[in-house]
This record gives structure tokens, sequence and C-alpha cells, in this order.
């Protein structure tokens, strides 16, 4: 963990390319961040993953490296456990399985994948993974026999065997408590989605983690990665230039129905339906002034470096085990930088 916090400060990156992973995880090693998170959005963040992990050890440095997310229901877990191994070995056994499952439109649209009710898809999925990679483990047979799932061939040509550094921990990600219940009961750590508060964490995600984990088989404490919104700068007008992206993310995220419960907490619920009527009409530009201080103050942590360092331990201590800092293109990368010490 960071000299300076309770917990682990990882950095992500927009560009998942394979040139922009190795600049990343370059730029990581080299700043002293704990982990480099890649999301699934132009990219494979898998490949990206791979290649990140052995420039970082060029560099000097090991890291973590992890997918946060990749789209779980765009692929099977078949796909998604020979995938992860591999990265896995790459990586030398620093390396994090995050999955989401995205919202229905995309999968069937743009996957061209089937959809039904994520929270018990994802459930099997995580199964599957895990069986898959127990089989391989021990060379016993291999039986997934579920509603949505069927694995049941491994031939010894397909069995890559056991993995030397073992298995990668699954991180799922989430919003809803359903979804968050699950990843108390089935996965090794939670995502906490950046249109997330600490109130929300607090009074809506660790108690649904909680509760999944009294059904759970795993042992150890669920773990929370939080990615909140960071404006980073010395100066005030560099400040206004990341405020201004930062709000018009957080007035996208505003908008969507799946992220209202967040909106409702905090009493926002007139705004939220005057962010999707927006959005409707296409006024994307237009939305972001919608998002007033106070609401930008508690999805994003901003100020200069050191105020950013202590704006994430009051916010972050004790609660997440490993935030992620994701800043505006326009953030100057020593700004960024100094958001850790070696």
């Amino acid at each position: 963990m960071s000299e300076t916090t309770e917990f682990h400060i990882e950095i992500g990156t927009r560009d998942a390319s394979p040139d922009g992973a190795e600049k990343a995880a370059r730029f990581a090693a080299e700043a002293g961040f704990s982990g480099l998170q890649l999301t699934e959005t132009q990219h494979d963040p898998f490949i990206g993953c791979a290649l990140a992990a052995r420039e970082a050890k060029r560099a000097g440095r090991d890291i973590r490296v992890s997918t946060a997310i990749a789209v779980a229901f765009a692929r099977n877990p078949m796909t998604v456990a020979m995938a992860a191994n591999d990265v896995h070995l790459a990586a030398e056994g620093r390396f994090a399985l995050g999955l989401g499952s995205q919202v229905q439109a995309h999968i069937e649209k743009r996957f061209s994948m089937p959809w039904s009710a994520p929270v018990p898809r994802m459930r099997e999925f995580i199964a599957a993974l895990r069986a898959i990679w127990h089989a391989w483990e021990t060379g016993e047979r291999l039986q997934v026999r579920g509603e949505h799932y069927q694995h049941t061939l491994m031939s010894p040509v397909f069995d890559p065997g056991p993995n030397p550094h073992g298995n990668p921990p699954i991180w799922l990600a989430g919003v809803g408590a359903a979804m968050t219940r699950l990843a108390g009961e089935a996965a090794d750590g939670f995502v906490a989605h950046a249109f997330t508060t600490r109130e929300y964490l607090a009074e809506v995600s660790v108690p649904a983690l909680a509760k999944g984990r009294t059904r759970s088989a795993l042992t150890e404490p669920v773990k929370l990665i939080a990615l909140p919104f960071v404006i980073v700068a010395s100066d005030a007008a560099a400040r206004a230039k990341q405020e201004a992206a930062v709000r018009q993310q957080i007035a996208f995220y505003a908008s969507t129905p799946a992220y209202r419960p967040v909106m409702e907490l905090h009493g926002w619920d007139e705004t939220a339906d005057r962010l999707h009527d927006a959005s409707r009409r296409g006024e994307w530009r237009e939305m972001a002034a919608l998002v007033d201080d106070d609401m930008l103050d508690a999805f994003a942590v901003a100020g200069t470096p050191a105020e950013v360092r202590e704006g994430l331990r009051a916010r972050f201590a004790g609660l997440a085990d490993t935030v992620c800092v994701n800043a505006p293109d326009a953030a100057d990368p020593a700004d960024i930088a100094a958001l850790v010490t070696r």
C-alpha cells in the first residue's frame, strides 16, 4: 500500500490499446502506483493487461494489472477462463479479473449474445469459471451443467494444467443492491462504479456486500475497489478545465435509469428526471449545467495533488482496499504522479 494512505492507489487508463496499455503501465510503474486497471471500451482489455504486465516489469517494478472491467456476457466462461489464465501467467500472478454485466442493449445489439436476468446468469458464470480452473488444477472431470452454461468436455490437448501462480482473484462490478450482494457472495472483490458516492457505498454497497458474504463459501473479506472521479491540478485554471469534463461525465451517468438509486439516495430525483429527458432529446452538451457543485463534490475529489491525496484518504480510508485514480485527459501527468509517493 502507499506510504501515505490506508489503501492501494492504482491508476486507470481510457486507452487500452496495445500501445496505450504499455505506456500507462510504464507511467504507473515509474510513478509508484500499485497497479493499472483497464476497461473494455474500444480495445480488448486482456491483451492490454498482458502487455502492461510485461512493460511494467521492464520498467523495473511489478504492479498488479486488472480488467476493471471486462464484459462477461460478451463472452462465455471458457473463453474468459482461458484469457484470464494466460494473462495471470504473463503477469506472473499479479492479475485480477474484473467482470461486469453491461446492459441488455449492448449485449444483444452490439455483441449479439443472449441476455437474461443478469444476477442469476452472473452467479452461474462465476461458478463455471471456478469449476473450469478447478478442473485444470486437479485433472478432475469438468461438469458444469447450469441453466445458462454447460461445460462438460475438456480433452487433455485443450487442458493447460494448473497455473503455477494459482488462479486470479475475481472482481465483480455493480451499482444495484442485487449485483452487489452477488459480489459479496461469489467474488473476491467488488468494483464500485465511478458514479458512486461515499454515502452510497456506506449505506447501500457495504451492507449488501456483507449480506452476500453470509451466503458465501469464501472465507476472506470481500475487497472494495473504488474508482472515483479525480480533478487534480496545481492551478485553478487547469482544475476548471478538468471540472468541465467531469461534470459532463457525471451528467451522462446521472441520466441513466440504471444509476438512479444513487441519485435518489441524495434526493436528486428531479435532477435525474431532467437529465434523462435531456439525454432523450440529445442535449448532451447542455446537460453538464445541471450538475451543481454539491453533486460534483459528492462524486469527485478535487484540488492540488496534496489536497486530492487528503481527500481520497478522508473519503475511502477504512472503506476501500484499493482506490483507482481516473483523471481527465487534461490532467498533467506530473500532478497525477504526485498523488503517490514511493
